[in-house]
């Protein structure tokens, strides 16, 4: 299932409902194939009833989901372009230091959005943790280690480490959202309420059996690409559809040019 988030959106869509799909209509060829038309037409009104209000509460619980996946992947994304952004402000307030503090902070900014390139690669794999890596340490202690003293503006140099202090902050923000996933239960829900929902479907006599396959066939293409699209959002720095690195490389080539 991990490997699908690394094909492009539309094939990997594509697979896990061809595979739902196919055994959805394999329950419905079994069940139509045991009982008559005639036989499940006995239950409608009961199952139609059923179904409503199973529906509904499937519903408002895969909304609930949705909303919380997208919130978190925007968090992300948000939390990326602040770290991008507090990166450059810092680097821009150097501009005030003399040398060789500034050559030295510019030097360890540098090394940072380096660093956080291969922090996002490991990321992805679950290869991260909090402490890893010297960048941000490094950087911590080349201001650490500075003379105030010796900068001429004292009240950019005391904004410069309140940014710093939020640069630290945006990058664990980013760590703990890689590891910030959907509950193994909430999952059981969803799968096991998909399943039912769409099991419910082939209960219902339809004398055109093809008709009542295409039902099946949307409703269960539906539920899956809406779980799918959970997965996708729970993991926000991972595949092809992860939070856009652009921040950082826009910041990279600014720093790089000066």
């Amino acid at each position: 299932m991990h490997a699908l988030l690394y094909l492009p959106p539309a094939i990997s869509f594509l697979i896990v409902s061809v595979a739902t799909t196919s055994f959805a209509l394999l329950g419905l060829y079994l069940v139509r194939r045991k009982y008559s038309a005639e036989v499940l037409k006995e239950n409608h009104e009961v199952a139609a009833i059923i179904f409503n209000a199973f529906g509904l509460f499937y519903g408002v619980m895969v909304a609930f989901v949705v909303f919380v996946t997208w919130s978190g992947y925007s968090e992300a994304t948000k939390n990326l372009e602040m770290e991008a952004n507090e990166v450059a402000d810092i680097f821009h307030s150097t501009q005030a230091f003399p040398d060789p503090v500034r050559t030295a902070v510019r030097q360890a900014l540098i090394d940072y959005t380096t660093a956080a390139y291969d922090e996002l690669n490991r990321m992805s794999r679950g290869e991260i943790g909090l402490h890893s890596g010297k960048a941000m340490p490094t950087l911590l202690n080349t201001f650490y280690q500075m003379d105030d003293k010796s900068i001429p503006n004292r009240e950019l140099y005391a904004e410069t480490l309140t940014r710093l202090n939020n640069l630290a902050e945006y990058r664990r923000l980013r760590i703990f959202a890689a590891a910030d996933t959907v509950p193994t239960a909430i999952w059981l829900v969803l799968l096991v309420g998909g399943g039912f929902t769409v099991m419910y479907t082939f209960f219902f006599g339809m004398k055109n059996v093809r008709a009542q396959c295409l039902m099946t066939t949307s409703l269960t293409v539906t539920i899956t690409l809406i779980l799918f699209l959970i997965y996708v959002l729970d993991h926000p720095f991972t595949g092809t559809s992860k939070v856009s690195t652009e921040p950082l490389k826009e910041v990279t080539a600014i720093m790089q040019k000066e």
